[in-house]
């Protein structure tokens, strides 16, 4: 029983995998190699596994995409500070956790990368806003339908699978894919 939901999943990953042209990633890593080559800034976020992900994908970015070459980028997971988070979502409410952090640190030019299941998250809708307010470039990683997200980020990459763990897979294994073509295929490690 168990072999047959681990290989149902296998299966639905890799057809995911398989419709995935490289060309949708070329607009998303091209921003992320100008804004490294221009010293700009990276955000990137994401709720629950996606918030995760957001910030491993950081960490890839600053210290492992450099790593031995040159310095890493300025890149940043905005739901990795939980003080600012629950001020935020306190004073302010959940929905603009994100959105506020863009508006007191990001930059015209600056790139958002949004990380969303669904692409309904308020707080999610509102940092691709507010990104929009500021001129930032918003790429959205979506799955199911993408929601609202997908009609209204900049460039928006979606998974049509009603499914939130691949989904997640997803988010990373595109990032993972991101990095390795600006390292020019080498790995981290």
């Amino acid at each position: 029983m168990q072999t047959d939901h681990i290989n149902k999943y296998r299966t639905k990953l890799i057809s995911v995998i398989n419709k995935l042209e490289p060309s949708q990633l070329t607009s998303l890593a091209e921003a992320i190699s100008e804004a490294w080559e221009k010293g700009r800034q990276v955000f990137i976020c994401g709720n629950g596994g996606s918030a995760g992900n957001a910030i491993h994908i950081a960490n890839d970015f600053i210290y492992g995409i450099g790593k031995g070459k040159k310095p890493g980028m300025r890149f940043h997971a905005l739901p990795a500070n939980s003080s600012i988070i629950t001020c935020l979502a306190n004073d302010e409410g959940y929905e603009k956790i994100f959105s506020l952090q863009l508006k007191s640190m990001a930059n015209k030019g600056d790139t958002l990368i949004v990380l969303s299941g669904s692409g309904n998250s308020p707080n999610i809708v509102e940092a691709i806003k507010m990104a929009k307010e500021i001129g930032m470039k918003s790429f959205a990683l979506l799955g199911f339908s993408g929601g609202k997200s997908l009609a209204l980020a900049d460039h928006s990459i979606h998974f049509e699978i009603d499914d939130m763990q691949i989904s997640e897979d997803l988010q990373l294994i595109v990032m993972h894919m991101v990095a390795q073509s600006l390292m020019g295929g080498s790995s981290y490690a």
